[in-house]
């Protein structure tokens, strides 16, 4: 999610990788030579054998008949690739990681991720970007290492653009559920922290940005009024923390649209309790204004 909610650190990058590549090619020119014709070791077909006899009597020289071998067309199954238990292809997973992977670093950073998105045609700030690191289990923003991508596309039971593409529709309904959706939520905060910096809490604009695209299916009537607040205070919220995040959720399930259900007795965080007060006492002046407008004369021309 290389422009999601924040902007990465700007790393080198560039296209695929120099060893891994570069040692797998050239392990395969020594098995297929160095011929003009192709750099594959060549399987030989089943032969047929044909044998006559000459008017003598004399038989003539067995003749043998090769088939020759047709390269795999492009986007079939090779026969060198290894396959997993479900058929997928781990060559084709590692040679799409490849494309995008950094030439330091052995992970998709922010500049591969973002051509990442683009070849899927999805916006690196969308909601199914989250929903795919979510199931890559992404521990970073805008970063995939070799194992979160490789074990995220075994997870979805894709190893080609096309079959990450397929399977949005898929991943989005099962963000749904009610216990998969609280665990995209909570795996939301972590995925907005800094790990090189060690941060606990999510600054506010970061957990602002990430509420409103966490929501992005099914988004509470009171998130609005919740956002503003933490927007018109930011002297008082300096960070969100694990604990004021999570219980959010509780509160969007829990507390009813007019608020009035709420408790200060209850085991909320208090930002909560400061939260119900600001809203309540903005409801209060925007009713005394509608009131006075329609109670107020009308203002006669003389």
């Amino acid at each position: 999610m290389g422009q999601c909610v924040t902007k990465c650190k700007n790393p080198t990058s560039s296209l695929g990788s120099k060893s891994g590549d570069k040692e797998s090619s050239s392990k395969s020119h020594k098995k297929g030579g160095s011929g003009a014709g192709g750099h594959k070791e060549e399987h030989s077909a089943p032969c047929s054998k044909g044998t006559s006899e000459l008017s003598n009597g004399t038989k003539a020289l067995e003749v043998t008949v090769e088939t020759p071998v047709i390269p795999a067309v492009i986007g079939e199954t090779r026969k060198d690739e290894l396959l997993d238990g479900d058929g997928l292809s781990l060559l084709r997973i590692e040679e799409l990681f490849g494309c995008y992977k950094d030439e330091q670093e052995d992970a998709i950073l922010e500049e591969g991720m973002e051509r990442f998105c683009n070849d899927l045609c999805v916006d690196p700030a969308e909601f199914r970007v989250l929903v795919l690191a979510w199931k890559f289990q992404a521990a970073t923003m805008c970063k995939f290492t070799r194992k979160e991508f490789v074990e995220g596309c075994k997870a979805i039971q894709a190893d080609s653009l096309e079959g990450i593409c397929s399977r949005f529709p898929c991943m989005l309904l099962d963000a749904q559920g009610e216990e998969n959706f609280k665990d995209l939520y909570r795996f939301t905060f972590q995925f907005g922290l800094d790990a090189e910096e060690g941060q606990r809490s999510l600054q506010r604009e970061i957990a602002i940005a990430l509420w409103r695209l966490v929501f992005t299916q099914d988004t509470p009537t009171i998130l609005e009024r919740w956002l503003d607040f933490l927007s018109e205070n930011p002297s008082g919220i300096r960070g969100i923390s694990r604990d004021t995040w999570n219980m959010f959720l509780n509160f969007t399930q829990a507390i009813g649209p007019d608020l009035s259900n709420y408790s200060e007795d209850e085991a909320w965080p208090s930002l909560f309790d400061t939260f119900v007060e600001w809203e309540l006492e903005r409801r209060k002046k925007e009713e005394e204004q509608l009131f006075s407008s329609v109670t107020d004369p009308p203002f006669l021309l003389c």
